[in-house]
């Protein structure tokens, strides 16, 4: 999950504090010139950190601006609006994480209650506005024993304006082809969201199969809930008149080999690759060739083929990844070394 953040390290600090998402993947300050088509046509500079945590699930982006304020919506969110809602957070616990982070006096705004698929959950502000939804999790990479309980992202709420329409992305592309619900109703557990008191239809999706790829076992299972209002006719994009890096979950990002069968792919079913990298883009740290798309009503999501990752950069130690044998998993030892790059508070 790709988050514009006003000030990286702060955030960071929240996040391993309350999500133990802890582990430095890279860390770099350059500019991004090849996002000047979402950066309002010119090259701004950024710093940005990949972070995951050893428990397992997908890893945070935390992008913030250096050449220029990081902006926030001149208008408030309110559920039903077009873009990324809340980024969900596996939990091995979802009761004592929640009773963690009350003893770490966080912003919880909702009690734990159940949602359509009948396991509980919750919603926190994260640092800046930011929310997460904190989930029951179905696996796990290994444990770490961090007093939160949680791993990392296990996916997000998405706000749409047709679903049916987004369902080509989402289920046929991203391959999110298992309906876990498909309901119509006003749901008491949204009831923390600005108008979240109305009619909308909630699509829960998952994976069928399991995934695969090198990091496979480590990012582990995701789903994506679309949310689309039935009675609001005044949703907006939440970047309108913004730019990609700004406050707010920024990209979706998903781990690919192949993408040159992807993007004939994407081209082919209307959505086609607004930004590539080409080749082997330098991350300083680590390096691959990256890509985005838009779904119907513009939010981003970036596909990542990753060639180079470090597992302990003092010695020079990197995976190379670029001839591996695409869907083949990186041995679990290997996963687990990079953990060496823990960042301990």
């Amino acid at each position: 999950m790709g988050i514009g953040v006003p000030n990286v390290e702060k955030s960071w600090a929240w996040y391993r504090k309350n999500f133990g998402v802890n582990v430095k993947i890279f860390e770099e300050a350059a500019e991004a010139p090849l996002m000047t088509k979402y950066t309002g046509g010119k090259v701004h500079s950024r710093t940005a950190t990949l972070a995951l945590s050893m428990d397992g699930g997908g890893g945070f982006e935390i992008w913030q601006f250096t050449s220029r304020d990081t902006e926030k919506a001149e208008f408030s969110i309110k559920l039903g609006d077009y873009g990324m809602i809340a980024c969900k957070i596996k939990s091995r616990d979802v009761k004592a994480t929640h009773q963690n982070m009350k003893n770490n006096g966080v912003d919880l705004i909702s009690e734990i209650s159940l949602s359509p698929e009948g396991k509980p959950h919750f919603f926190v502000n994260g640092p800046n506005g930011n929310m997460f939804e904190v989930i029951e999790g179905s696996d796990w990479f290994s444990n770490t024993g961090h007093p939160s309980k949680c791993g990392g992202v296990a996916g997000s709420i998405i706000g749409v304006s047709d679903i049916d329409k987004s369902m080509v992305l989402y289920k046929d592309i991203l391959g999110y082809d298992e309906v876990v619900f498909d309901e119509t109703d006003s749901f008491s557990d949204l009831s923390c969201f600005d108008a979240g008191s109305g009619r909308f239809r909630r699509v829960l999706l998952k994976h069928s199969k399991p995934r695969k790829g090198p990091f496979a076992p480590l990012l582990g299972d995701t789903c994506i809930e679309l949310i689309q209002s039935i009675d609001r006719n005044d949703c907006r994009k939440i970047f309108e008149n913004r730019f990609w890096g700004d406050w707010g979950f920024i990209h979706l990002c998903f781990d690919v080999q192949g993408m040159d069968d992807l993007q004939k792919e994407c081209e082919e079913k209307g959505f086609p690759f607004t930004v590539d990298s080409s080749d082997t883009f330098d991350m300083g740290e680590a390096g691959g060739r990256f890509s985005y798309i838009e779904d119907p009503d513009g939010t981003w999501i970036e596909f990542v083929e990753t060639h180079k990752v470090p597992i302990l950069k003092k010695i020079g130690w990197y995976i190379h990844l670029k001839k591996r044998k695409p869907g083949k998993a990186l041995p679990r030892f290997v996963l687990k070394m990079m953990g060496l790059n823990r960042v301990k508070d």
